[in-house]
Order: C-alpha cells, then sequence, then structure tokens
C-alpha cells in the first residue's frame, strides 16, 4: 500500500492523509474508512502503550489505509517499536541536521544496509511472514522528516540531500515557536521561512508536506495549487470537537 503513496509523490502528484491522537481503535477505524491514503499516529503527542499500538495499526489497514507512526523521538528505540507494531512509514521529528537524520534512516532500515534490530514481530506476523517481509523492508522505508526548527531551515541543503528521504513536513508550531512567534502563521517571517523551505524542497526534489490542523477545505485546495504533496488533513480529536459541540451553546 506505500508503492501507491510513493507512486504519487514521484509523479507529482499530492497524497492526503490525516493525524491520530486519540488512543482507541474504534476511531482509529473509523478516520480509516473516511477516505485518506494514509493516517499518521502520533505517537509524540497522543496517548498510546506500546501494546496498544499494533491494534491501532490494523484498524487503520482493514480499510486499506496506511499505518504510519510519527516517533516520540528519533531514537532506535522509538523507531524499532514503531515498525516492529507494524507502521508502514515513519515521520522523524524535530530533524535538525542531515546526521540525525541519517541516524533516523539507520535505524529503520535492517542491515547492512542500517541498523534496524531483527526478529519477529507483529509486522511480520511473529515469523510466520519473516523472510518476504524482511526483503521488503530491506529495500525501501518510506521516511518523513518533520521541519519544525528554525536551525533545520539553517541545514536544510545538508537534509534534503540525505537519498533516503521520501518527503518533508513543516511542523507550524514548533516552526514558530523556535523562532519566537508560536502560531503567528500570518507573521511575515514565518511566511518567509515557508518559502525558503519550499523552494529548497523544490531544488532538490524533494516532496513538500504540511499539517493542516485546523480542518479548512479551501485552505487544503490552497495548499494543494501551491504545489505541497504530503498533506495531513486534521486530527481525530479536532474533527470531534469541531462537530459535537452544542447547536444550542451561545
Amino acid at each position: 500500500m506505500i508503492n501507491t503513496i510513493l507512486h504519487k509523490l514521484k509523479n507529482g502528484e499530492h497524497t492526503i492523509g490525516s493525524w491520530l491522537q486519540l488512543s482507541s481503535p474504534d476511531v482509529a477505524e473509523i478516520l480509516g474508512k473516511s477516505g485518506y491514503d494514509w493516517v499518521a499516529v502520533d505517537l509524540e503527542h497522543g496517548n498510546f502503550s506500546r501494546s496498544m499500538i499494533k491494534d491501532i495499526f490494523r484498524a487503520l489497514e482493514i480499510n486499506r489505509t496506511v499505518p504510519i507512526a510519527r516517533v516520540a523521538q528519533c531514537t532506535q528505540q522509538n523507531i524499532k517499536e514503531a515498525l516492529d507494531a507494524g507502521a508502514q512509514g515513519i515521520i522523524l521529528p524535530m530533524i535538525q541536521s542531515r546526521a540525525q537524520l541519517e541516524e533516523g534512516v539507520s535505524w529503520s532500515y535492517y542491515p547492512p544496509k542500517g541498523k534496524r534490530g531483527v526478529g519477529y514481530s507483529r509486522a511480520n506476523l511473529f515469523g510466520s511472514n519473516f523472510n518476504e517481509y524482511v526483503e521488503s523492508f530491506s529495500s525501501k522505508v518510506f521516511i518523513v522528516a518533520q521541519i519544525e526548527h528554525i536551525d533545520a531551515v539553517e541545514n536544510l541543503d545538508d537534509i534534503l540531500s540525505v537519498p533516503e528521504l521520501d518527503a518533508i513536513m513543516i511542523g507550524p508550531y514548533d516552526l514558530s515557536g523556535s523562532m519566537g512567534i508560536t502560531g503567528q502563521f500570518d507573521n511575515p517571517d514565518f511566511i518567509n521561512t515557508l518559502d525558503v523551505i519550499y523552494k529548497k524542497a523544490k531544488e532538490h526534489g524533494v516532496p513538500m508536506g504540511l499539517h493542516v490542523v485546523q480542518p479548512d477545505k479551501e485552505f487544503l485546495e490552497e495548499k494543494i495549487k501551491q504545489g505541497y504533496q504530503f498533506i495531513a488533513y486534521g486530527i481525530d480529536a479536532v474533527f470531534l470537537y469541531n462537530s459535537s459541540k452544542n447547536p444550542y451553546e451561545v
């Protein structure tokens, strides 16, 4: 299923996913049925136990929605746990240097290409699909780097030069926070920084991504027209509180 997303990105098309923070397989199943190509399970800010994420990924997969994990930190343990549980791609948060991204890539790939631990897990059905899975994930793992700190912008050419990188995704809140203008997305400095990132990504041929946190179809369409390709739309909890308000409440 991840090959469909890779095909779209390589052909200049956009792919729309969503974001999951609520620790419920039922919610994951509903979101997986909602027509997105993929759903990112937020292991950084969401409330998921290690034993729980396997069921979350299953709930997405039954509707042929690709489960992607945004890990809490770019560490060997976090990446291994997410992939072993069945994540088909990894979003690496707070990437600020080429060396940091290369480490994350190495922990995502099996030897000899990388340093990922090899063993039976839910991802290879506890060994019954071991050879097939290892062969598949030795050749290609879907890797997204989050650009969400101003220091990353200064190192962007080096980051974008990592050959295993499939896309970058802006983390708007953290990026603006690192600039001292948290949440001020209409600030000229923030807009200019986005332009710099976009132009650099274009130069390196790396698809640009963004999280549209508050669902807004017109804003989404605007970003697609601007050339953004890897877009997360909304968050499960945001969808819920936007539609669950008492219509008679003032």
